[in-house]
């Protein structure tokens, strides 16, 4: 018995020696050592061999079935260095490699990173807040009313459990503020979502940054100060800024911001390119209900926000006229900014 697993193993590791071919490597192997292959059917035998004989019949079983095994890793090794040399076979390897485009950043990124590092050296952490929101942080926490028409069906994306797509990183700020006290200073970049058509100035999906500064005595003119200063460090330090009465439900007063966009051959205008204002005390009486405590007393502290969109800072900063490109990917369109 044992003569004939040695006959096996010499027909096997011959075959496989022989093999010229992944696809014949695969045949021999299953012939051999695939469950009805002719090892399998020699260990089946095992039950016929005495008693006395099967110890030495398992290990040739063992023996051979290691060296088929090694053979067909020699073999399979021995193949690849074959199909390595075939694949590079009348190619001038002295010739100098192509050279490989760089890759380089998104627009949107690029202008990203630039606030934020302008932010931060001003002293604001960032801070970040799930997308799926609830009407409160997104709404009611802001004291915006029922009524307000950013919580209609027609400009927010709702889900069947009353839970939505946030509006704004707004709600980030609510839950920056219940969960810390006092002095708070952040910024809070990230998508936003509205059911806005598609075209040269809108999406349903853009990118927003929005900062909040609360502490004692803040000032309007913290505020002010703060804004021009981003808005100079972003676009240069000629770039003038204005400030316009609006109205936000969670800030009191509540402003849009300009900056004058000069383009050579064109009369100089002005954009919008941010909306801001001083904390909204019904927003501290929100907060205080919710934490329980008086940590955001409307009475004893005073804060300011602000919300700008990065797509519409992306398109003052390069001149992109069209706000579809942005999203299009499209790599004539993107390598102008790497």
């Amino acid at each position: 018995m044992t003569d004939n697993i040695q006959s096996i193993q010499n027909e096997a590791v011959a075959g496989i020696n022989a093999a010229n071919d992944e696809r014949s490597l695969e045949e021999a192997r299953v012939a051999f050592l695939g469950k009805k292959g002719t090892l399998a059917s020699a260990s089946a035998g095992m039950k016929d061999v005495a008693k006395e004989d099967k110890p030495a019949f398992g290990a040739a079983l063992n023996k051979a079935r290691n060296a088929i095994t090694q053979a067909l890793e020699t073999k399979t090794k021995e193949l690849q260095i074959l199909a390595d040399k075939k694949s590079v076979a009348g190619i001038d390897l002295t010739l100098p490699p192509r050279e490989l485009a760089a890759g380089g950043l998104h627009p949107l990124t690029i202008i990203k990173d630039r606030a934020i590092q302008i932010l931060r050296r001003m002293g604001f952490a960032l801070a970040d807040g799930p997308e799926i929101e609830t009407e409160y942080h997104c709404f009611d926490a802001l004291n915006t009313p029922h009524d307000h028409p950013a919580r209609n069906e027609k400009d927010t994306f709702y889900f069947d459990g009353g839970k939505l797509l946030r509006t704004h990183t707004s709600s980030v700020q609510i839950r920056t503020m219940e969960n810390n006290t006092p002095p708070v200073r952040i910024i809070a970049p990230g998508s936003a979502y509205r059911r806005d058509d598609v075209d040269a100035t809108h999406l349903p999906v853009f990118n927003q940054l929005e900062g909040l500064y609360v502490d004692q005595d803040v000032k309007l003119g913290d505020l002010k100060g703060t804004l021009e200063y981003f808005l100079q460090a972003m676009f240069g330090d000629d770039t003038e800024v204005r400030f316009r009465p609006h109205f936000f439900p969670f800030t009191e007063p509540s402003f849009e911001i300009d900056v004058k966009l000069k383009i050579d051959g064109q009369e100089p205008k002005w954009i919008e390119v941010a909306g801001c204002g001083m904390v909204d005390p019904a927003v501290f009486s929100s907060i205080s209900s919710q934490r329980g405590d008086q940590a955001f007393n409307p009475e004893s502290i005073t804060g300011y926000a602000f919300g700008m969109g990065l797509d519409r800072l992306a398109m003052i900063q390069w001149g992109i006229k069209d706000i579809r490109p942005l999203i299009e990917n499209d790599t004539r369109f993107l390598q102008q900014f790497s």
